[in-house]
């Protein structure tokens, strides 16, 4: 397997992260053609549409330098997060169709689908099997057994 180069993460880079977890968008530019709506201005390598079935769980991990911004096309989020190493039981926030939200590097996240769900995820590091699976950590923080919708 080759050695995979990832960047390591800077303090001028985490200056730029949003300190909450739901993202304000900015206004649309909307005119007689429609509209655009802004989402994340920063440098990154990746974007993925992902779709989820209702009931269902994804990450129960965290990245080790990677970001990801996720945007709801459809559906519900239960979004689950928590510093990495701690093990309480952290927050939960519902994103619901047209919110945007942050994981920073080291924070244990899950995701409980409370509907079927399209989303976009805007990502740091590129998406390509070895980068991804060398930066990620797989924890146990949602048990999808134990999940109820």
């Amino acid at each position: 397997m080759p050695e995979v180069n990832i960047d390591p993460v800077t303090e001028a880079e985490r200056a730029l992260w949003p300190d909450t977890v739901k993202v304000p968008l900015l206004a649309p530019f909307v005119d007689v053609r429609g509209g655009i709506q802004p989402l994340v201005d920063l440098p990154m390598k990746s974007c993925v549409l992902i779709t989820s079935t209702k009931g269902t769980v994804r990450a129960n991990h965290y990245h080790q330098t990677d970001w990801h911004f996720c945007y709801v096309l459809e559906g519900v989020i239960e979004y689950h997060h928590r510093p990495h190493g701690d093990e309480g039981l952290g927050e939960q926030v519902v994103i619901r169709k047209g919110e945007l939200f942050f994981t920073p590097p080291m924070v244990d996240h899950a995701m409980v689908f409370l509907e079927d769900t399209t989303f976009l995820t805007l990502g740091r590091n590129s998406r390509a099997q070895e980068v991804y699976e060398a930066d990620v950590v797989r924890v146990n923080f949602v048990d999808p057994e134990s999940v109820q919708v």
